[in-house]
Formats: C-alpha cells, sequence, structure tokens
C-alpha cells in the first residue's frame, strides 16, 4: 500500500478513536488495519498513539500530522478523482488539419453538435491542402484524401472517396467523349492538382487496371469550377457531391 493509503488510515483511526471502526470502514481486518498503522510509526520514527486495552490517544505527534496531513491526502484525493474523470471526457484544444473545400461540406456541418456533446474541449482547425508533418507541427489529427504515405501514426478509412470525370455538353459535341484514360492525353483538361501531383487516372475494368494521364492548360488547387459547365472547358476531376448540387 502507498503512504497516502496508510495516512488515510491513520485519519480514520484518528477521527473514530477506534482501529476496528476504520478498518471496517476501509473494508479491512482489524489485524492488518493494525500491521499498517505500526509500519506507518515505524517508518516516520515516532508514536502516533497512546494504547491501552481501552483507549486509543493521540500523540503530540499523532496530532501535528492529523493536523497538517489531512489538507494533503484530502487534495491528493481530489486530484487523482479529477484525473479519473478527465480520462472519461473530452476536453482540451484539438488542433485539426484538413483541406477547405473537404471541410466546408463534410466537417462543418457537424461542428455545432460535436462541440455542443464535448463543452469542454477547444477546436482549432487548420485549412490547408498542405501535407504537414503532424508531430513537428503539433497536429492531433489530419483529415486527408488521397493514399496513405509510408507511416507510424495511427490512421483510420473513413470513406471510399470515388471521383468521376465530368464535360460540359457542348465541349463534348466539339471535341468527342473519351473512352480509356490515354485518350485524355488529347483534351483540354481542368487538373486538380494536391500535395501528390494531379492529372494522374486509372480505370478499374474487367481486363484490369489502365492509366493515363491528363492533359490541360489550366491546373490548380481549385482550377477554375464553372468553366467545365459554362462550355469553355474540358473534363474535370470531381467529386459526385458537387456533381448532385449542380457544381
Amino acid at each position: 500500500m502507498s503512504r497516502v493509503d496508510d495516512l488515510n488510515l491513520f485519519l480514520r483511526v484518528f477521527d473514530s478513536g477506534s482501529i476496528s471502526a476504520a478498518a471496517r470502514s476501509l473494508d479491512l481486518s482489524v489485524a492488518v488495519a493494525s500491521q499498517r498503522l505500526r509500519a506507518l510509526e515505524t517508518s516516520l520514527g515516532v508514536r502516533l498513539f497512546h494504547r491501552t486495552t481501552r483507549s486509543l490517544t493521540p500523540t503530540p505527534e499523532g496530532e501535528a500530522l492529523a493536523e497538517q496531513g489531512r489538507p494533503l491526502v484530502h487534495d491528493l484525493q481530489t486530484l487523482m478523482a479529477g484525473l479519473r474523470q478527465a480520462g472519461t471526457q473530452v476536453g482540451g484544444t484539438l488542433r485539426l488539419t484538413t483541406s477547405a473545400t473537404f471541410a466546408r461540406q463534410y466537417v462543418s456541418p457537424h461542428l455545432p453538435e460535436f462541440m455542443q456533446r464535448h463543452p469542454q474541449l477547444r477546436l482549432s482547425v487548420d485549412l490547408s491542402d498542405q501535407m504537414h508533418d503532424l508531430v513537428t507541427s503539433g497536429f492531433d489529427l489530419a483529415l486527408r484524401i488521397g493514399a496513405l504515405e509510408d507511416s507510424s501514426l495511427v490512421a483510420r478509412q473513413l470513406a471510399v472517396n470515388r471521383r468521376v470525370l465530368c464535360a460540359s455538353p457542348d465541349y463534348l459535341r466539339r471535341r468527342g467523349s473519351p473512352e480509356r484514360p490515354d485518350e485524355l492525353a488529347q483534351h483540354d483538361c481542368l487538373i486538380l492538382v494536391g500535395s501528390q501531383g494531379g492529372g494522374r487516372l486509372a480505370d478499374e475494368g474487367q481486363a484490369g487496371p489502365r492509366g493515363g494521364r491528363a492533359r490541360g492548360r489550366a491546373a490548380g488547387q481549385q482550377p477554375g469550377r464553372g468553366a467545365a459547365r459554362r462550355g469553355g472547358g474540358g473534363d474535370g476531376h470531381r467529386h459526385p457531391l458537387d456533381l448532385a448540387c449542380g457544381r
């Protein structure tokens, strides 16, 4: 047992004036309680109680230990209880990094409910397509899209990111519809460029995977969203939700 437990036993004996009563309150046998009390006295080198067959009276040293030790035991017990409670609740500051587009469409709508569920939590969000080193940059969590590089960090797949190619009807009338990924090299594409590059495509067909690289005069992290819809651009690499929302 720790010295804190022994001090707590001492205080129970001091308050009740009985080793047997203190032992019962702590679910101990009288023999074990007596042995621990004697061990505490031996470690301190003083007698804490005058014992007779009918009474148990604190010594001056016992009085001093009770007066000065009680606040310490109380503070430590309060600290331990607080730490145990903190282990079951979410609190502190959570530093999150994710892309601005993904955060706007998928993270922001859930933030009010999330923050209400965890009132002790503070959230710091970095909106960037840059792939930060989470450890050196001090981030706790990253939400990213794409292939996971070799890492010792813990990762969990949240969903499958299915992408589709789209083009304006006017462009397809003028340039024709590509049927294979390698044909995209002959088209004017709006290329979404991320940290892992852009323009590389793969077709997981029945005959096996086939790859191709798109060609385009416009490339960037947000390469002209409305160009293809207005008929001025070619194929765009888009998420199905963008199409469903008419973007």
